[in-house]
């Protein structure tokens, strides 16, 4: 694969990725894990279908290869994707999605007290600007009322930061049967705690439809296009192209429902995103001179 198809690859996978909040603000009475649990039904075909195409007919195998490192991974997904749903259904899809950005920095602090990796100075400044950057957000999240999407917002980008750790620690090679054991485990608990509160599990049909076509055309396709295209880039490119989806999920509620952020939500989210920006660009050189 020629690097331009691969960027063109990534670029697609972001695109479809922004349309996510907009998807979630079109249900209209499923909660938070009902969501999960239909959009975990609607991704696992789609996942386990690319696995069995790509395990050479071993898909057990392949899951099973991903050791402890898959466990961990995908209970870190299953934070992941609850605390997005939620941090959509509560806040503005701009604050969500400028926090969500902020997961590379919770993957290198993770890093760093687990596995003891070295932080580079330019990541530590970095962090140090995304910080500000969301302490802005959610100090207006608080002023607003918005606070608990704020936080699951970071709680969400805190369990994309745990799955990246826990790849590197198990040394995986293959992110994508971890997905698919996230999805699983994602459809196991909301299935759980559906139970255990009382909740419908089954919601109106176009709340399902919606949240089951969330999980196979939006997230899992999205998943199988970053794949591909990600072997044809440098980690640090690949994150850069990411970035479409934060900037594109503000733009397509507003073009459709007119759905608007406050000043300092925009300004603090600029802040994440020039940190991000900053960072990926000096992991770019450092491998340019390597």
């Amino acid at each position: 694969m020629t690097y331009r198809s691969g960027a063109l690859l990534v670029v697609l996978a972001a695109s479809l990725w922004s349309l996510m909040g907009l998807a979630i603000r079109q249900i209209d009475e499923a909660g938070t894990w009902a969501v999960l649990l239909w959009r975990s039904a609607g991704a696992i075909p789609v996942l386990g279908a690319w696995i069995v195409v790509t395990s050479g007919g071993r898909p057990m195998a392949q899951i099973a290869a991903t050791g402890w490192a898959g466990v961990v991974g995908g209970l870190s997904l299953v934070a992941a994707f609850a605390g997005a749903i939620y941090a959509i259904q509560s806040t503005t899809v701009a604050n969500a999605v400028f926090l969500f950005s902020a997961s590379p920095f919770l993957a290198a602090l993770l890093g760093w007290l687990v596995l003891r990796e070295p932080v580079r100075p330019a990541t530590w400044a970095a962090i140090g600007l995304a910080g500000i950057g969301m302490y802005v957000m959610v100090r207006e999240g608080l002023a607003a009322g918005a606070l608990a999407g704020n936080l699951a917002a970071l709680g969400s980008a805190l369990g994309f930061a745990a799955f990246t750790v826990a790849l590197r620690a198990g040394r995986v090679a293959q992110a994508m049967p971890v997905s698919f054991l996230g999805c699983v485990f994602s459809l196991g608990v909301a299935a759980a705690v559906l139970a255990l509160t009382g909740q419908d599990a089954v919601p109106p049909v176009q709340d399902i439809a919606i949240s089951a076509a969330m999980g196979a055309g939006i997230l899992a396709v999205g998943m199988v296009l970053y794949t591909l295209g990600s072997r044809a880039l440098p980690a640090a490119e690949a994150t850069l192209l990411s970035l479409v989806e934060v900037m594109l999920a503000p733009v397509w509620v507003w073009l459709v429902l007119d759905e608007t952020a406050t000043a300092a939500t925009f300004a603090g989210g600029a802040v994440v995103l020039v940190a991000v920006v900053l960072n990926a660009a000096a992991g770019a050189r450092r491998m340019v001179r390597a």
